[in-house]
């Protein structure tokens, strides 16, 4: 039987995020915050307001953490600490404006922190993560190809299934 759990996510308020139906193994919370994000390498909009573009990145970003972090057994927390970006492709200008130009050369960086902790506020692992996706344009990777920030939530798949594919498969084994 499956129940409908709603995730949060905190970026200083809490956004409810809408019901979704997750087996109850798999009930954790995500919780991203931004560090300077004025530092960061490359978060500009091809031809969009700036500000717009920036908010709408860091909701997609959470919401996919989100989606990570409800892999994870019941009620773990996840926590990021975003510190850079650095989006696949990169800003020019064409005739009249701003495009995104996605080449090989223009990888999708992201650094950031984490900690995982328990349902009783243990911690349970945390690290410091520095990804490149230097073959991001390469292979069958489909995943996410009609979606938003598709390499970055790839490259995301990638170091979530590393990091944490033996704490998920605990889980399912437990049920």
């Amino acid at each position: 039987m499956k129940k409908h759990i709603g995730l949060i996510i905190t970026t200083g308020a809490l956004l409810l995020m809408t019901s979704t139906a997750l087996s109850t193994a798999f009930a954790a919370g995500s919780e991203v915050k931004w560090t300077e994000p004025e530092k960061y390498r490359d978060i500009r909009p091809g031809d969009e307001n700036r500000k717009r573009f920036q908010e709408r990145t860091f909701k997609e970003l959470e919401l996919y953490f989100a989606k990570l972090a409800a892999r994870l057994p019941e009620k773990q927390q996840l926590k990021i600490e975003v510190t850079d970006v650095d989006l696949a492709g990169d800003v020019r200008f064409g005739s009249h404006r701003q495009i995104r130009i996605i080449k090989e050369i223009y990888a999708p960086r992201m650094t950031f922190s984490y900690q995982l902790f328990s349902a009783d506020e243990t911690l349970l692992s945390s690290g410091e993560v520095d990804l490149k996706d230097m073959s991001f344009m390469r292979g069958s990777r489909l995943k996410h190809r009609s979606e938003s920030f598709n390499y970055e939530k790839n490259m995301l798949d990638d170091w979530f299934e590393e990091t944490f594919s033996p704490v998920v498969a605990a889980a399912t084994q437990g049920e």
